[in-house]
């Protein structure tokens, strides 16, 4: 009478299915599922993650001393002397450290302070507000929610329909013309230049 034992798989059928497990195991870890998920899409930049400040020292070398100092140390430029105080250009600003949307020239007014002004955020998720108590006043300083840039202060002296003025420095905002948009990736605004629909 013969003893039977268990069967046992081929030598190459079991090293294949070794590589199967480890293949699949690989596929399902997150640095590997975040390696395979598709890249974001150019004109998508509303995706917080796509934001990054960059180090210190890089900045030094990116940004200008007047955009260093205003962004990271609070600095304010002169009044009348920037570069947007009276841009009437149609497009978008976005923060000058991160690239963030920030506001819209549909949203601009002369204010006759010497900085650019505006009524509302394109994005109101890109910005943040604190209260700021130097000069020995009480106001509230405008910064950008993911870069964390010092963009200037909102007073409630605007025009309608908010009421509000953002009072902003140029040195912490890049501009960025309505025909440019879509090949800098920003493409989505697009949308609210678009004089066939009201």
């Amino acid at each position: 009478m013969t003893h039977e034992t268990e069967p046992r798989m081929p030598t190459p059928c079991r090293t294949a299915l070794t590589f199967a497990l480890v293949a699949l195991a690989a596929a399902a870890s997150p640095n590997r599922a975040a390696a395979q998920t598709p890249a974001m899409a150019k004109g998508d930049h509303k995706v917080t993650d796509s934001y990054k400040k960059p180090a210190e020292n890089e900045l030094k070398q990116k940004l200008t001393p007047m955009q260093f100092e205003v962004t990271q140390h609070e600095a304010t430029e002169r009044p009348f002397a920037n570069e947007y105080w009276d841009n009437h250009e149609e497009g978008i600003y976005v923060d000058v450290v991160s690239g963030e949307a920030l506001f819209s020239s549909r949203d601009k007014f002369e204010s006759g302070t010497g900085w650019p002004s505006f009524t509302k955020p394109l994005e109101p998720a890109n910005i943040k507000t604190k209260t700021d108590t130097q000069l020995f006043m009480k106001r509230t300083e405008v910064r950008s929610a993911h870069a964390d840039s010092h963009l200037g202060h909102l007073f409630d002296d605007g025009p309608k329909p908010t009421g509000m003025r953002y009072c902003m420095n140029s040195a912490s905002m890049r501009f960025i013309p309505v025909n440019k948009l879509a090949a800098e990736g920003y493409g989505d605004y697009l949308r609210l230049f678009d004089k066939t629909k009201k």
